[in-house]
């Protein structure tokens, strides 16, 4: 049974095997085997629990409840849930790990470009005489 918080979104079932790159704009449920890279700039990308995934992986929001080898990057949260494998970096505004959930690699936790970006952008001063 797939997740709650991925109810609506698009599917690979337990029996697809996927070789290549997987591009998309909507929510995604990975259960099968994809070797490649994933790409889902404004999505919500869910590894199951069955999902043996080989890819670098690069979503708004990533949930693993599976295996994942690859590195991940996320410009909101990474949620690693229990029973989950990962080897490879992450770098995401948010992680969460939860217990049972096994890691290897590198985390690097970015804050997000909007303030930064405001932060550079030349100011004009007016002096009064």
């Amino acid at each position: 049974m797939p997740p709650s918080d991925a109810t609506g979104a698009a599917s690979i079932g337990k029996s697809v095997q996927i070789r290549g790159e997987v591009k998309g704009s909507e929510d995604l449920l990975v259960d099968g085997l994809v070797e490649g890279t994933i790409t889902l700039t404004e999505s919500r990308l869910t590894i199951g629990p069955n999902a043996r995934v080989k890819a670098n992986v690069s979503a708004r929001d990533v949930v693993i409840l599976g295996t994942l080898v690859g590195d991940i990057a996320a410009t909101g949260r990474v949620e690693l849930r229990s029973g989950a494998n990962i080897l490879g970096d992450v770098k995401a505004a948010r992680l969460s790990i939860e217990e049972n959930a096994i890691f290897s690699g590198k985390v690097d936790l970015v804050q997000n470009a909007a303030p930064a970006a405001a932060a550079a952008a030349p100011t004009s001063t007016v002096s009064a005489s």
